[in-house]
């Protein structure tokens, strides 16, 4: 194969590849913009906010630790969905029913039909258990805008590598002879000086 002809296909080839990844790129960072807005807007509607620093709601070892940072703060983000979410809610229903799950307390209710406690629990069981599932999900559509955002970046970077790739390939072409083969065998070598 002559050698030019290999670096058409080689630059060339490499071109093409360039292409699919900046639409790849602008596809992904679409999707994590989408994502990222999406969660944001819905989030924002809600008007959750935080405790207020100092709050005694704060108190807690087992939610000061991961809701400090954002003490008196709108919820807007996946990730402070997922912090509230666990670290607020989800400490608040372990408290409910002494750590039993709807499901359980939704059991026993089944068995004493007329046990207020029991009724007031699944209520609460099932707001807030909801309400934790509905911002975990928020958490879950973020983090894949997240890593759309950085699978995007890779596209761009990547197809920066390729462009260069051909740039140097389609340089190289023009440095090369007419009549340059790209795989010549050791048997080829040698028949060419006995025909001269």
């Amino acid at each position: 194969m002559r050698r030019k002809t290999f670096d058409i296909i080689l630059a060339s080839g490499g071109l093409v590849v360039t292409v699919v990844l900046l639409v790849a790129g602008a596809l992904l960072m679409w999707g994590y913009h989408f994502a990222n807005s999406n969660v944001h807007d819905q989030l924002a509607e809600q008007q959750i906010f935080f405790p207020a620093k100092g709050s005694p709601a704060l108190a807690p070892a087992t939610i000061g630790p991961y809701l400090d940072k954002y003490a008196g703060q709108q919820l807007l983000t996946g990730a402070q969905a997922k912090a509230y979410a666990d670290h607020f809610i989800g400490v608040h229903v372990q408290e409910i029913a002494g750590g039993k799950t709807y499901a359980q307390v939704s059991t026993a209710l089944q068995k004493d039909p007329n046990n207020a406690t029991l009724k007031a629990q699944q209520q609460s069981l099932f707001q807030g258990q909801t309400l934790r599932g509905l911002l975990l999900e928020a958490y879950g559509f973020w983090k894949m805008g997240q890593i759309a955002l950085l699978a995007s970046i890779s596209s761009f970077v990547l197809a920066g590598v390729m462009l260069i790739l051909s740039i140097f390939g389609f340089w190289h072409l023009s440095k090369v002879g007419d009549t340059d083969e790209v795989f010549v065998t050791q048997k080829q070598s040698s028949l060419k000086p006995a025909m001269a």
